[in-house]
């Protein structure tokens, strides 16, 4: 094999990578949000402090590559946070919240983030 033949094989392999990233931390994100709407009206404190860490970090993950993401994909993550703050909306709505005073105010600025997440992602794109 030439040199030229293994530069294209590795930029090829980064290429790969790189979407396989890209598209796992949307995957994630849906994972999240399935487990959010069937499992959340369950959790306790410790649950939902567990669950605004998990989602903090795969925002971080999607906001790695938020330049390349399409904007199909941008709508869907768009979605998909939506999905997780109305489950988190709907525990604080629940009252849950309210019983675990020491994180309420966290959860309440991770749902805060959501919502203002969502608006860049669409804003000034037709979905």
């Amino acid at each position: 094999m030439n040199i030229k033949n293994l530069i294209l094989c590795g930029a090829l392999g980064l290429a790969m990578v790189s979407c396989s990233t890209k598209q796992s931390a949307i995957n994630q994100l849906e994972d999240f949000s399935y487990e959010l709407r069937d499992h959340s009206r369950y959790y306790d404190a410790d649950e939902w402090e567990k669950a605004g860490k998990k989602f903090v970090n795969i925002r971080k993950k999607i906001s790695k590559h938020e330049f390349d993401y399409t904007p199909e994909e941008k709508a869907k993550i768009g979605r998909l946070e939506g999905d997780c703050a109305k489950y988190m909306a709907k525990g604080a709505k629940d009252g849950v919240f309210d019983k675990i005073k020491s994180i309420s105010s966290e959860i309440k600025g991770i749902i805060d983030s959501i919502m203002d997440s969502v608006v860049p992602f669409t804003q000034g794109e037709d979905i």
